[in-house]
């Protein structure tokens, strides 16, 4: 399967980042079944202290 132009679409995940590899276009959601949140901190208390530790860059 080619996933450039056939990606799977996992509702749970939402996602707007669109230089991941696993981000499945327009409809905003990522193509793996599950991901991993990491954090940068090791007591985060914004958003920004964490991650999805899952991405990979895309090969655009």
């Amino acid at each position: 399967m080619n996933n450039k132009t056939c990606k799977t679409c996992n509702t749970s995940i939402k996602c707007s980042v669109d230089t991941c590899a696993y981000h499945s276009g327009a409809q905003n959601c990522c193509s793996l079944d599950s991901i991993k949140v990491g954090c940068c901190d090791c007591s985060p208390t914004k958003c920004e202290g964490t991650e999805c530790a899952s991405f990979k860059l895309s090969g655009k």
